[in-house]
């Protein structure tokens, strides 16, 4: 009965838990789904980012697919306010620059 009970408290802590973060995400301004969007954007960043370092050259395929997850970074970004992702400027610059000659190659190609 005693370990029963604890489960009960223990449950009813993590649900006010995640209340109070939901609750902490929308008084900053933010929906719930786009802060999430915005965790996993940050994952794909640090992906980007390590790939943007380590390859010079891409393959036309690689370009397109860069591209396309580079801009879904981008939306995800842009839906939460700066201050919550400023740590992560640098690799979000280095995306963008990396981002911005391969559509200027691109670009020239064509």
């Amino acid at each position: 009965m005693a370990v029963l009970t604890v489960i009960y408290i223990l449950i009813l802590v993590i649900f006010a838990l995640i209340l109070y973060a939901v609750m902490q995400i929308r008084l900053f301004g933010i929906k719930v789904k786009d802060f999430w969007g915005f965790v996993e954007a940050n994952q794909m960043l640090d992906k980007l980012y390590m790939f943007a370092k380590q390859y010079e050259r891409m393959t036309p395929q690689e370009q397109i697919i860069y591209l396309s997850e580079a801009e879904k970074i981008f939306k995800a970004f842009d839906k939460v306010p700066d201050e919550l992702w400023e740590e992560e400027y640098d690799k979000y610059k280095e995306v963008v620059n990396k981002y911005n000659d391969i559509r200027m190659l691109k670009w020239s190609s064509n």
